[in-house]
């Protein structure tokens, strides 16, 4: 081949092929320009210009699936990446029956999205472009007032309902909802194609953690609806986020994907070295762009690029980058596959 795209490499590297060089790219939220598809598409168009990412995750506010129910948020006030939650729609497990299955297109926060993708993808042509999108139970989970990794709270919200009353109490309830919201997403899914987009950012986020669903649990209260995402988004390239720690990739090994991202640094999970069917996705640790460490982030990428170098690998933090990084954390991160991008293979 010869001058490749980048949808090409994207497309190469997510399918189990080797590229003429690796591919970069990196994502964190702009909590202020989070609120309204203008400012979401603008943001996201400058930032990839600016250091030139090979593709894109989209990174619309935490809160939006959640939204979609009823919930409310105070746009004002946050506590990291997360928006004060005002006002759960599950105060109570049984409230859970009446989560129901909404269209994409009658969804305010889902209209929002689609019309801030549809600007990112005019702004950016030639770029591939991934949406977040949380799984089903993460999703419930935040509707409840439960946090990203279920063990603590949604900021905002003192005494959510418990685990217990949702997943053993009321488990027909929940599953109802699960599947009202699998539904909902694909829909949505649908929709982002029929805009263009190349693939989802499919976050697990803490759920995969055997400290908090047991492989019996996640069974049941994961994996059908996963399923239902992610057979929606087979159009297109899917990326698996498992989150946190004791993240354990290796447990989708059977999905339906094409890439796989995990923290190679936090506590129970494996190294670049995991035996892990998709291509993987990581590799610097994302704690390093809070210190703005140019020097640590430039070796870790190195390091990385030479483990992955016989095998398909992109190049990306290991999860969103923090709120404080500094565009000289990002320009080194950029420059550590520069001279690649020189002189390609």
């Amino acid at each position: 081949m010869g001058s490749w795209t980048k949808k090409e490499r994207f497309d190469a590297l997510l399918a189990g092929e080797r590229a003429d060089r690796p591919i970069v790219s990196a994502w964190r939220h702009f909590i202020d320009k989070e609120q309204n598809a203008e400012d979401l598409a603008e943001t996201t168009i400058n930032f990839t210009k600016k250091f030139d990412w090979d593709w894109v995750k989209i990174n619309p506010r935490a809160t939006y699936l959640a939204e979609i129910w009823g919930n409310s948020y105070d746009f004002q006030t946050y506590q990291t990446v997360f928006p004060k939650q005002l006002t759960t729609v599950l105060p109570n497990a049984e409230n859970a029956w009446q989560i129901e299955t909404k269209k994409a297109l009658d969804s305010a926060p889902l209209v929002e999205q689609l019309q801030a993708a549809k600007a990112i993808r005019q702004g950016l042509p030639d770029t591939p472009l991934t949406q977040t999108i949380f799984s089903p139970l993460t999703v419930l989970l935040f509707i409840a007032g439960r946090s990203a990794y279920v063990y603590e709270t949604v900021f905002g919200i003192k005494n959510p309902v418990s685990l217990e009353s949702l997943f053993t109490e009321n488990r027909a309830a929940v599953h109802h909802a699960l599947h009202s919201i699998s539904l909902t997403i694909a829909d949505y899914v649908t929709e982002l194609y029929k805009i263009g987009i190349d693939g989802l950012f499919y976050a697990t986020t803490g759920t995969a953690n055997p400290h908090l669903f047991d492989e019996a649990s996640f069974n049941e209260f994961s994996r059908p609806y996963d399923s239902i995402v992610l057979d929606a988004a087979q159009g297109g390239k899917r990326i698996l986020h498992t989150c946190g720690s004791y993240a354990l990739p290796e447990r989708f090994n059977d999905y339906p994907i094409e890439g796989i991202s995990w923290d190679t640094k936090a506590e129970g999970n494996p190294g670049l070295d995991a035996d892990l069917k998709a291509t993987k996705v990581g590799g610097v640790d994302h704690h390093l762009f809070a210190e703005d460490n140019v020097k640590n982030i430039t070796k870790a990428a190195e390091k990385a690029l030479k483990q992955m170098e016989k095998e398909p690998f992109i190049l990306a933090p290991n999860c969103a980058i923090p709120l404080t990084v500094k565009d000289e954390a990002l320009q080194a991160f950029y420059d550590s596959i520069l001279e690649k991008r020189k002189h390609p293979c």
